[in-house]
């Protein structure tokens, strides 16, 4: 039973991370209606700028929230205003030439951080990163349950920004009607940029929060990438409360797979779960919430 449990609560303290990554995803899908498939070369960037902070500066990696955050915020407005939006007024046989864009964008960021840093796998250890709490015979390593409790934060500032805020409520009103909120006067141009360079800002928090106990290479945004995919299905295209549901349910869904059947299996677990959802629940788990 004890194991059970302990696994559970690394499942949760991983989902919780996964959620914002899958927040992230979710809000460029509900205002632009395409799928960002840039999303993990875009959290791969601010892991490298963490890197770079900590190995240079020896900067704390959650200290470099404040610079990771901002600078992937700044990248992603850049991508869409100058790449993805100018796709909206061409004619293509494809419709889904945006989607194609961001494909493209995600090899390139992914060969430049190959260029400038080879290959090789590095890390950022700190004395944190394998400590370890014990509460009740259960434990909690401290880097997992900081970043958890972190991302936590992050997530009620995001619905604080989306619920209580004009902006937010601005960036709701695109996503749910873009030609309505044109008429009321919202300049969806504009609220579409921020809310990609939004997006980007969430999965940067979750890639620095996610390397004190990751190793990183140029590719590890390509995984992520099909996470925060699989994450924003399970909960819902759309729905920012399903894509927290959708973060914790992925992430119980992985621990469960490397406790009791193998390590190499759990994202083959996670993968399994996302079919039968598919095939039984093709709306998510929003349609069985009503979330």
């Amino acid at each position: 039973m004890q194991m059970l449990v302990q696994t559970l609560v690394s499942g949760i303290l991983i989902g919780g991370i996964y959620a914002l990554i899958g927040l992230g995803m979710t809000l460029i899908m509900g205002v632009m209606k395409i799928i960002n498939l840039a999303h993990g070369q875009l959290m791969m960037i601010a892991m490298y700028i963490t890197y770079v902070l900590f190995e240079k500066f020896q900067l704390d990696p959650y200290f470099s929230l404040a610079v990771a955050m901002p600078c992937l915020f700044v990248i992603g407005t850049l991508i869409q205003r100058y790449l993805l939006n100018p796709l909206l007024d061409v004619d293509s046989i494809l419709p889904e030439n945006q989607v194609l864009m961001t494909v493209g964008i995600g090899m390139v960021l992914t060969e430049i951080m190959r260029f400038i840093f080879h290959s090789d796998y590095k890390s950022v250890k700190t004395g944190y990163s394998s400590a370890t709490l014990y509460m009740g015979g259960i434990s909690f390593n401290i880097a997992m349950f900081v970043a958890f409790m972190i991302a936590m934060v992050l997530t009620v500032a995001l619905f604080f920004f989306l619920l209580k805020t004009d902006l937010g409520k601005s960036v709701r009103a695109t996503a749910q009607n873009r030609d309505a909120a044109l008429i009321m006067g919202i300049n969806a141009e504009w609220i579409t940029v921020l809310t990609y360079g939004l997006g980007s800002a969430l999965v940067a928090a979750a890639g620095t929060l996610l390397l004190p106990i990751y190793y990183l290479f140029p590719d590890i945004g390509g995984p992520f990438t099909l996470k925060a995919f699989v994450i924003t299905m399970l909960g819902g295209m759309g729905s920012t409360v399903g894509a927290i549901v959708g973060g914790v349910v992925l992430g119980v869904a992985e621990s469960l797979g490397a406790t009791y059947i193998s390590m190499a299996m759990k994202d083959a677990v996670a993968m399994v779960l996302f079919l039968l959802v598919l095939i039984f629940l093709p709306g998510g788990l929003k349609k069985l919430t009503k979330i």
